[in-house]
């Protein structure tokens, strides 16, 4: 679509009003929290002045894009999907939305999410559950007519993964070209692989933080969902980069990030952990996964499976890591400075509580308590200390596994495809996280990048994501296999011209959705 704009058949404006049109009409999807229509089309019109003069600023210059409502937007409402937040305007950009806007990214709005990310169904923020957009594809649907009537239609609709279901969402469903999400233990890839789309996770410093609300400041990184891995690189050529205001960020990223096309695979070495064989792998997945391989054997490629030792201890490594960096960050919103503040007015200690009462929901509250907990002065040692210990394991086991020659890790991104909504909801969101991280925070404990990339349709017609996992800040070495791989499967277009009969009239001619559809 970038191609489009610069030759004219297109102009930025008009792009901006078929995203927002498309906007309306999806509008039960449930992906955006706030829509910035005013913002976006005063950004395309300046854009559009730019094209005119042949002042492009990039790639990015007119393309829509979205932004999950926990990174800071200057003068837009930035919420988290909480009740605490409801109403905060931040003053400031974060960095990465900020480096967005002046590569001329016109921002569609602030996408759902589980209230303060915590969460990987997208179904526990206060705004409501985001609707998977496969739902409703022509793929999905037919499927399901081979089935017994009877169930209801409007009820049976699939969740989108999490915690970044709105912004994979609006990817999947054509009303922007990519979107922010954060990646705390897979709320990016997740998402991304129960939408059929691309999500990238960037090596932990690659990417500034500053301006992201912090869940768990030492695995929390600003994710990236396209419709393909060229689209990620672009996007994370402008993101990358060190950032005065977070020290985390490295001084040289080694830009820009611009894939070649790999031919030859027969150099490569993929590494297949055998610990991520698990008895709840559905069996679909598993036959992916093994056809994924053998792929990149016949294509040459030198297959091995490594062992990551460590693995079966690192949904609880994470989750007592996880739950004592949340009772920290949460501290800060006590209803004094920003946010929510209750009525009560009594003492301190009451308005405090009865404030973190109204204003979190009970995930929230759960991990407060959990966290608190671990961190005790009686319990420290025997928990967070012994976390951290076994979290440099588990980083060891992928120094380990990529001295001893392996390039990149192949593995399953989740258990099995999208799940209807009524069937999530029968479990609690800690049980339902640990199942739905399991093949992905252990890369956010080790700082790795890693990317999911739809491989195939399900029986079922649903997307079906794998995920590749990288050496640190091997990113681009990581997304060139990925743009190897996504040739190879050439996997299929979402179809939604039956939900929206007047979807390709949205892209007016032929040409113009070759380009933005074909993804």
């Amino acid at each position: 679509v970038s191609a489009a704009l610069k030759q004219g058949q297109i102009t930025p404006t008009e792009l901006c009003q078929k995203c927002l049109s498309l906007i309306k009409k999806t509008k039960f999807l449930n992906a955006y929290i706030t829509v910035s229509e005013e913002v976006a089309l005063k950004q395309a019109e300046e854009s559009e002045k730019r094209y005119k003069k042949g002042h492009s600023l990039g790639d990015l210059d007119g393309i829509p894009i979205a932004v999950k409502d926990n990174f800071s937007t200057s003068g837009i409402e930035t919420t988290c999907a909480s009740n605490m937040l409801k109403g905060y305007v931040p003053p400031y950009n974060a960095t990465v939305v900020q480096r967005l806007l002046d590569q001329g990214a016109v921002l569609m709005g602030k996408t759902n999410l589980d209230e303060f990310a915590m969460g990987s169904g997208s179904t526990d923020g206060v705004f409501g559950p985001v609707k998977n957009p496969w739902s409703y594809s022509k793929q999905y649907r037919e499927k399901r007519k081979q089935k017994p009537s009877g169930e209801n239609e409007d009820s049976n609709w699939l969740i989108t993964g999490g915690s970044s279901g709105g912004s994979a969402a609006a990817v999947s469903a054509f009303t922007c070209f990519a979107a922010l999400g954060s990646d705390t233990g897979g709320s990016t890839r997740n998402p991304a692989a129960h939408c059929g789309i691309v999500g990238f996770k960037p090596s932990y410093g690659l990417v500034s933080r500053h301006g992201l609300i912090p869940l768990v400041n030492s695995m929390d990184v600003p994710g990236i969902l396209t419709r393909c891995v060229d689209d990620a690189a672009i996007v994370l050529g402008v993101l990358a980069g060190h950032d005065p205001k977070d020290s985390t960020t490295i001084q040289d990223p080694g830009k820009p990030f611009m894939l070649s096309s790999l031919t030859d695979v027969s150099k490569l070495c993929i590494g297949i952990p055998k610990e991520y064989l698990v008895p709840e792998l559905s069996s679909e997945v598993r036959s992916f996964w093994s056809k994924a391989a053998n792929l990149f054997e016949s294509e040459g490629a030198k297959v091995i499976e490594v062992s990551l030792p460590h693995t079966s201890y690192s949904i609880v490594c994470y989750h007592v890591l996880c739950t004592s960096e949340v009772a920290s960050n949460m501290a800060r919103f006590d209803g004094l400075e920003y946010g929510h503040r209750c009525d009560i007015d009594v003492s301190t200690e009451a308005m405090y509580a009865a404030t973190r009462r109204e204003g979190f929901n009970d995930v929230v509250r759960g991990r407060i308590l959990a966290g608190n907990f671990f961190l005790l002065k009686e319990n420290y040692a025997n928990y967070f200390t012994k976390a951290q210990k076994v979290r440099r394991l588990i980083a060891n086991d992928f120094v380990n596994v990529f001295n001893s020659g392996v390039d990149v890790l192949l593995t399953p991104t989740t258990l099995s495809e999208a799940v209807p909504y009524l069937e999530f909801i029968k479990e609690d969101n800690r049980t339902r996280s640990a199942q739905d991280d399991i093949f992905t925070q252990a890369v956010n404990m080790a700082g790795l990048p890693a990317v999911s990339v739809p491989v195939a349709l399900s029986n079922q017609g649903l997307p079906v994501g794998l995920q590749f996992i990288g050496r640190a800040f091997c990113d681009q070495q990581l997304l060139t296999v990925a743009k190897w791989f996504e040739k190879q499967v050439q996997f299929p277009v979402i179809q939604l011209q039956e939900l929206m009969d007047d979807c390709s009239s949205v892209f007016e001619n032929e040409k113009l959705a070759s380009v933005s559809l074909k993804q």
